[in-house]
């Protein structure tokens, strides 16, 4: 038995879930938000259904970290640092240095902050967890999980953008995709849901959370994704543009009298998307509850709809075909109506879902409709898992 522990840290929270291993059992699980800022707040969920909660100041990731180890020795979690053996943090970039897992090195960390343009809202703060780990628990083996990784099968007509072939040659211009580490497990378990194995079977899965994408997975592997260089492009999403006219930018920037365009970066990933659009909200719940009266909120979610469909239509076709399409994160795993629309819209492919079935929320669960020629699934991600199933296989 061992102890392994998944952490996703972000600029001002730490989210992490404490497994025992090989069973996969979850031992307890929580987040830290608003680190750097007063009233930070603590919640760890363990046990059966208990729950601590404490706001106190956190001035970092390391003040964090100690607080999170501290708290499971005092709930008696753990008895002793000792009995955590691994720990795993997902990185959103890994670029084309890494395709699977890797142990952290100090080689591996160099590289790893190396590849902060590619994720900057996310990069840093992954490495601000791998290093406040390692200061509190040296000795542990400690594995970076890419969300890129899974997408290193791309081929190259799928990766490279059409600009000249030296901006890829000299600077790595070039998509490289996200949230793998899902994709990964949303794969695997559909396929066990379908009963064949990953290899032989074409699907389309939709991420549908803050941050959304889709992708296209031939034979067990990514195809293709809607999220490319960053992850700001794709579909629509919570705060995200998607896809825009990048002539446009240049548009909008003289017009809003912007000179820099990081400005304007900001603006696709932190004020646009469902947020943007509706000037009500980027939970897709209350642009739904407001969509009755207020149009900006219909066309929000008309569009995210919209999107959603043009890309999964576009990978069936890519891929002369599917097995199967399927729903997960946030929106996808909770949502009945965006499930039942975008099938809708999908039934030119022969896919359509039966209300009855479809009409639950975050459990695996084939919904299609009896006649439908595609399977539409229902399977919730598990990130976490995946990451310390990594973690476990490298320490051996």
């Amino acid at each position: 038995m061992s102890k392994i522990i998944a952490v996703n840290a972000g600029s001002s929270t730490l989210k992490f879930k404490l497994y025992e291993m090989p069973a996969e059992k979850t031992l307890a699980e929580g987040l830290i938000e608003r680190i750097g800022m007063k009233d930070s707040h603590v919640v760890i969920k363990y046990g059966d259904g208990q729950k601590f909660e404490e706001t106190l100041d956190v001035k970092d990731h390391n003040q964090a970290i100690q607080i999170l180890l501290d708290q499971l020795l005092n709930l008696k979690i753990i008895s002793d640092y000792s009995e955590i053996n691994g720990v795993g943090h997902r990185v959103v970039a890994g670029g084309e240095y890494f395709n699977k897992s890797v142990i952290i090195t100090p080689d591996v960390l160099e590289k790893i902050e190396s590849l902060v343009e590619l994720a900057p809202l996310h990069e840093p703060a992954n490495i601000l967890g791998i290093k406040a780990f390692k200061k509190v628990l040296p000795d542990i083996t400690s594995v970076a999980v890419f969300d890129t990784a899974f997408h290193a099968t791309l081929p190259e007509k799928n990766f490279l953008y059409s600009t000249p072939y030296e901006y890829y040659e000299k600077y790595g211009a070039r998509k490289y995709g996200f949230h793998g580490i899902s994709y990964r497990y949303v794969s695997q378990r559909a396929a066990e849901l379908l009963g064949k194995p990953a290899e032989d079977l074409k699907m389309v899965i939709m991420h549908l959370g803050a941050g959304a994408s889709i992708c296209a997975v031939k034979n067990g592997k990514s195809y293709d994704t809607s999220m490319g260089f960053t992850p700001v492009s794709g579909i629509t999403m919570a705060t995200r543009s998607g896809d825009v006219d990048p002539s446009l930018l240049a548009y909008v920037m003289e017009k809003e009298g912007m000179t820099d365009i990081n400005d304007m970066i900001e603006v696709l990933n932190k004020k646009s998307g469902l947020l943007g659009i509706s000037g009500v909200s980027a939970d897709m719940r209350d642009v739904e509850a407001a969509q009755a009266t207020n149009p900006r909120a219909k066309v929000a979610r008309e569009i995210y709809v919209n999107r959603i469909v043009r890309y999964v239509g576009a990978y069936i076709a890519e891929m002369g075909g599917a097995d199967a399409i399927v729903f997960t994160a946030g929106v996808g795993e909770n949502s009945i109506t965006v499930r039942k629309e975008v099938a809708d819209a999908l039934n030119c492919f022969g896919i359509a879902v039966d209300d009855e079935k479809n009409d639950v929320r975050g459990v695996v669960r084939d919904i299609s409709a009896k006649d439908s020629k595609i399977k539409t699934l229902l399977v919730p991600t598990d990130e976490e898992l995946m990451i310390v199933r990594d973690v476990q296989a490298l320490s051996k």
